[in-house]
């Protein structure tokens, strides 16, 4: 080869610098993922722009790139201003772009805008992907149909232990009367490991869900970059799935995460999340008091009706052992006032039949003496034989009432066997099954059961309302 057939290497750079700027006069618009982004002291911002490709995110294309002093402060606040982040590694932008060839520097490109429209619309697309995908695979609503407990006391905070939401979200529970028990699984909460970082604090939690009521998954506010996490298909079906229920409190006011969706409760900022515990234990305690006052007034409904019960019962032995002692009274008197015709009968009884003794058993001479005749006095025996009979029954039945009372008198009778013995005297009473020999016990008996329930009425109370002091 002759030394005329060979180019410089500055002559080779400038022949691309010339085919480049040649084919590409105008500006561009160039999509890229940037990978690292550096403001110098002077003003300039200088990027490394990747596209990936496939599903290990490998890049097949790099480029460096740069925003001149002049520019940047412009294009960074629009950007800013339309997405709510700041340009920062792991964004897909957008760019207005020249391209430049340096014979020391190489291939770049000279950044002149940047379309804040697209950064927004592929951060929607990934959301949009994630809510499909969950529908899809029917998990959407599993988390929210997970029971929440009446009092949420035992809770597993997901947050990083320096940011200010969780220092806020303590602060606020420990403002409040009540004690929670509170347990922190560390997780980084932005940055590209904070999606593997959540779910490994989560898998920490299901490892003993025994142990917690709730899980809270809090973080302060940022940018919609820094709360794309929260977007993600990964970390939001973990949370769709979880065993317990997942309150969110992911500080955005603006846009609902997928996370927030999928989560059982979801509330805007950690101190939200703080203020609803405090908030659902206040009803919990609003709702004991008014069943401790239930039960109070309940109880003394309860004792008043057996007081009443046990005056009606007493009244009631008094009226009916009363009325008994009066019917026999009168019965007695009756009698008296009957025994002297009745003796004076059974006198003109007595001789008329030993007239007819006399005369059956000394007949006239040639009279046949009549055959005799007993059905009168069979009747009589008969008759007799049912009031004995009756009388025999009362006294079995007395004797089994103070056989009965023996018995109850050697153990201690409840509350419900009292009133049922009590029960059963007055039921003898009314039905005139006691005779005046038993009535002065089966009295006392009843009138020593009505003061032994009325004792245990006053202790029961007395009890009762110390416990609910």
């Amino acid at each position: 080869m002759t030394e005329s057939q060979h180019i410089t290497l500055r002559e080779l750079q400038r022949r691309v610098k010339s085919a480049l700027e040649g084919q590409f006069a105008l500006p561009l618009w160039v999509s890229a993922e940037i990978s690292e982004i550096k403001v110098n002291y002077s003003g300039h911002c200088y990027l490394e722009l990747v596209e990936k490709g496939g599903d290990n995110g490998v890049p097949t294309a790099q480029a460096r790139a740069v925003v001149w002093r002049s520019n940047y402060p412009r294009i960074a606040g629009y950007f800013e201003a339309e997405t709510g982040q700041r340009l920062a590694a792991g964004i897909k932008i957008l760019a207005k772009a020249l391209v430049t060839y340096h014979e020391l520097y190489g291939f770049s490109l000279q950044i002149t805008d940047i379309d804040p429209s697209y950064t927004l619309g592929d951060m929607e697309r990934q959301r949009q992907q994630t809510i499909a995908q969950l529908q899809q695979e029917g998990v959407w609503d599993m988390n929210r149909e997970a029971p929440m407990p009446a009092v949420v006391q035992r809770v597993a905070i997901v947050s990083s232990a320096n940011a200010a939401g969780y220092q806020d979200f303590c602060k606020e529970l420990a403002r409040s009367p009540y004690r929670f028990e509170l347990t922190l699984f560390d997780a980084f909460m932005q940055g590209e490991a904070a999606e593997e970082s959540i779910i490994e604090a989560l898998c920490n939690v299901a490892a003993r869900p025994e142990k917690f009521d709730a899980v809270v998954l809090i973080r302060g506010g940022g940018s919609r970059s820094d709360l794309n996490c929260f977007n993600a298909y990964r970390l939001c079906a973990h949370v769709a799935q979880f065993p317990l229920p997942v309150v969110t409190g992911i500080g955005h006011d603006k846009d609902t995460s997928v996370a927030d969706m999928v989560a059982h409760t979801a509330l805007k900022t950690p101190t939200a999340v703080a203020g609803w515990l405090v908030e659902r234990m206040a009803e919990t305690d609003g709702w004991l008091d008014c069943a401790a006052l239930q039960l109070n007034d309940m109880t003394k409904a309860a004792m008043h009706a057996s007081e009443v019960r046990l005056e009606r019962l007493s009244g009631e032995v008094r009226r009916l052992s009363g009325e008994l002692l009066t019917r026999q009274t009168l019965r007695l008197e009756h009698f008296t006032e009957l025994l002297p015709d009745a003796a004076r009968r059974a006198a003109r009884q007595r001789r008329g039949t030993d007239r007819r003794t006399f005369a059956r058993t000394h007949p006239p001479a040639g009279i046949r003496r009549p055959a005799r005749r007993r059905p009168c006095r069979d009747l009589g025996r008969k008759r007799r034989g049912g009031r004995a009979g009756r009388n025999r029954g009362l006294r079995r039945q007395d004797r089994r009432n103070r056989k009965f009372r023996k018995n109850m008198a050697k153990k201690e009778v409840t509350y419900a066997e009292a009133m049922g013995e009590i029960e059963k005297i007055l039921a003898r009473l009314r039905n005139e099954e006691m005779d005046v020999d038993s009535l002065a016990a089966e009295v006392k008996r009843a009138t020593e059961l009505i003061a032994s329930c009325k004792a245990r009425l006053r202790k029961a109370e007395a009890d009762v309302n110390k416990i609910l002091e």
